[in-house]
C-alpha cells in the first residue's frame, strides 16, 4: 500500500462550501482566515489541508457552532467535520486568538484583515500578512515557516514593522525566549533568500 492520500481544499471549493453555509443561514457572522486557510484565499498557496477561521465576536462565535451542529458537524480532531466530507477538519477560534496566539487587536479593525468576499449573512477576510506571519511562527514548525517565507515574499509585509509587532506580542506569551528563537528560525530562511538584508538579520539574532 503506498502512503495515505492527503486531501486538500482549494480556495474555489472553500467558497462553494461557504456559500452553502450561506444560504441555509438567519444570522450574520465575520469570518477570518488564518493560517494555510488565510494563504489558500489569498493566492499564495493552491490549496489547504485544515481549515482555520477565528471569529472574533463571541456571539457570533456561539451561534456559528450552534448552526454547524444542526448542519450534522460534529467534533473531530480538535475541530468538527461532516460525514459528507469526513477528511477536512474546520476549525473556528473566538475573539482575538488564532491557534494558541493573542492577537494585539481585535481582526476586525481597519488594517487587521484582507476582505475576500461578503455574502448576504457571510463576511469573509483573511488575516493580514503581518499577524499571520506572527500566529504560524508563534507554532514554528517547518511548515510554518515554509508558508511565512512565501507570505513575506509577496513584497508585502515590512520587515521592520513585522520584528516590532513579533517582539511585541511574544511579551505577552507564557515563554516569549522561544517565541523570538522561532523568529530567528524565520529570519535564517528569509536572509538564506536573499529576502531580508544582513543587517536586518543581524538586528533579529
Amino acid at each position: 500500500m503506498g502512503p495515505p492520500i492527503k486531501y486538500r481544499l482549494s480556495a474555489n471549493d472553500l467558497l462553494d462550501t461557504l456559500d452553502n453555509w450561506n444560504s441555509l443561514m438567519n444570522f450574520r457572522v465575520h469570518l477570518i482566515a488564518c493560517g494555510g486557510t488565510a494563504l489558500t484565499l489569498l493566492k499564495i498557496k493552491d490549496s489547504t489541508r485544515d481549515i482555520d477561521f477565528t471569529v472574533p465576536m463571541h456571539k457570533e462565535y456561539d451561534r456559528l457552532i450552534k448552526f454547524l451542529g444542526d448542519l450534522g458537524y460534529e467534533e473531530k480532531g480538535g475541530g468538527l467535520a461532516h460525514d459528507d466530507d469526513p477528511n477536512f477538519i474546520y476549525q473556528f477560534w473566538c475573539g482575538n486568538k488564532v491557534f494558541t496566539t493573542d492577537l494585539l487587536d481585535s481582526p476586525l479593525e481597519p488594517g487587521k484583515h484582507i476582505p475576500i468576499k461578503r455574502w448576504s449573512h457571510i463576511y469573509l477576510a483573511a488575516l493580514n500578512l503581518t499577524d499571520l506571519i506572527i500566529t504560524k511562527m508563534f507554532r514554528g514548525t517547518s511548515v510554518d515557516r515554509d508558508d511565512c517565507i512565501a507570505a513575506f515574499a509577496t513584497g508585502k509585509v515590512n520587515a521592520e514593522k513585522l520584528l516590532e509587532r513579533y517582539s511585541k506580542t511574544a511579551r505577552y506569551d507564557l515563554n516569549p525566549e522561544k517565541m523570538m528563537k522561532n523568529f530567528v528560525y524565520l529570519a535564517e530562511g528569509l536572509r538564506e533568500l536573499k529576502l531580508i538584508s544582513d543587517e536586518f538579520f543581524e538586528k533579529v539574532r
